[in-house]
């Protein structure tokens, strides 16, 4: 298929490298040339902006940064919708702000929103999970696709329905991150080998991917990011702004907000999102000073 791909960062790179192995034809772009380049190496297409991808592909997939990105992509003067032939498809797989995606949709009715959940990780190996929202005839044409990315691919519901279950995603992995990082505070306080410990909890109730992925990489001091600090912040945001709007409050959710407003205070914003433990270790050392 003649595929467009908007997006070549962390995870952009790898997902899009799938499906160009998977013999498509893959026209690209992306605000760095540089980090398109491995792309242009295996044989995928430059273009010089969104409207010129969307012009000469069948269906465009767009995976950028924030809420803002994702408009400038699609509505912007040399945005997608600039250049959409009738019958293209759009593939949103940004995590942004579910009444955007609504937004999307009504402007082009053949566009999914498709958040993941998975990190570098998953996005390198082809493991994501992939919430999706828009109309199911759609869905059922781009799923061959999106099952060479991950391996729980579920449609939610109408558009923006994908952004709502990635944003309940990022709300459970506000609460565990806390707890991994804080667990490791505590046992690294009380003297524990913290692989030792680490290989006890992992097979119990505790049992996590954060604790498989992240806590090796925080003992190791690793804080490369799989998905930056930045970008949770921004999900979380979104979150406490739709819990706002259903006049629901949600006050872990806001604790570990305002936490990592620290991380991004102590100059860790790009640094993945383990980077908690950075901040919650200098808290933990400033009360420690104080006593």
């Amino acid at each position: 298929m003649k595929i467009g791909w908007i997006g070549t960062g962390v995870m952009g790179v790898s997902m899009s490298g799938h499906l160009l192995a998977a013999g498509n034809v893959v026209t690209v772009y992306s605000r760095t040339k540089a980090k398109a380049q491995p792309l242009l190496d295996r044989g995928a297409t430059w273009a010089n902006s969104p409207c010129e991808v969307a012009r000469n592909t069948e269906i465009v997939f767009t995976m950028v940064g924030f809420p803002e990105d994702v408009r400038q992509v699609y509505f912007g003067e040399s945005g997608i919708f600039a250049g959409l032939k009738p019958g293209t498809i759009t593939v949103d797989m940004t995590s942004t702000a579910p009444s955007l995606a609504q937004e999307i949709f009504a402007t082009n009715p053949n566009s999914l929103d498709a958040p993941v959940s998975g990190g570098d990780v998953g996005a390198r190996n082809a493991t994501l999970s992939i919430m999706v929202g828009g109309a199911k005839p759609v869905f059922e044409k781009v799923l061959p696709l999106l099952q060479k990315l991950g391996k729980t691919i579920i449609h939610q519901g109408p558009a923006g329905a994908g952004q709502h279950a990635k944003l309940c995603n990022q709300i459970v992995i506000a609460g565990t991150m806390i707890g991994v990082c804080e667990a490791l505070l505590y046992g690294k306080k009380a003297g524990l080998d913290l692989e030792t410990m680490l290989s006890s909890i992992r097979g119990g109730a505790a049992a996590c991917w954060t604790l498989d992925n992240l806590a090796p990489r925080i003992l190791k001091g690793n804080f490369d990011p799989g998905f930056f600090a930045d970008h949770f912040v921004k999900d979380m945001a979104l979150a406490l702004e739709e819990a706002k709007r259903m006049n629901l409050r949600l006050p872990g959710l806001q604790l570990v907000h305002d936490l990592y407003k620290h991380v991004q205070t102590l100059g860790h914003g790009r640094k993945g999102t383990h980077a908690l433990y950075l901040a919650l270790e200098e808290v933990a050392n400033a009360a420690a000073t104080r006593r």
